[in-house]
């Protein structure tokens, strides 16, 4: 039978499942707190599934939809995760779990901690591992100048301290 005369969805219609959120390629290395964080997630999901459950609406299906979907993911990211405890990395080199306070040519002092994809906040200064910051830094020691490769250009960045 030709495409042309199947009904595709207009919108109104609601599907049966939503496509997988896409997982990382990347080793999901994970801190104890990052491990606690993603239960969280599915703790909370799972408390907001059962509080739509008592209505059949339209409406809670579809939320019901998103929270089944962010479940399997979350789920999935606790099943890959590779917990790293910060305290069992060497402490006089940059690794996964340290926070590392550097300094910029012009005196500019700031702190990052390298954790893992889920729990990073650029604004709170928790870096990924796989980015390009995390990079630069990796197996670095105090008193080691690196480079930072951003878009906006590169940076030289002196280590100051590693805990």
């Amino acid at each position: 039978m030709s495409r042309a005369f199947v009904k595709e969805p207009d919108g109104d219609q609601l599907i049966d499942e939503l496509p997988d959120r896409v997982h990382s390629p990347h080793v999901n290395y994970v801190t104890p707190t990052g491990l606690r964080q993603l239960q969280e997630q599915v703790d909370g999901l799972l408390a907001r599934r059962k509080s739509l459950a008592a209505e059949a609406s339209a409406e809670n299906k579809k939320q019901r939809m998103y929270i089944d979907r962010d479940l399997r993911y979350y789920e999935e990211r606790i099943r890959r995760a590779v917990l790293i405890d910060p305290a069992g990395q060497p402490g006089d080199e940059v690794h996964f779990g340290a926070v590392v306070d550097v300094e910029t040519p012009e005196g500019r002092r700031m702190t990052f901690a390298v954790v893992g994809e889920d729990e990073a906040d650029a604004a709170q200064g928790r870096i990924s591992w796989v980015s390009p910051l995390a990079r630069a830094l990796a197996e670095a020691r105090v008193g080691d100048v690196v480079v930072w490769k951003r878009p906006a250009g590169e940076v030289e960045l002196t280590i100051v301290a590693i805990r």
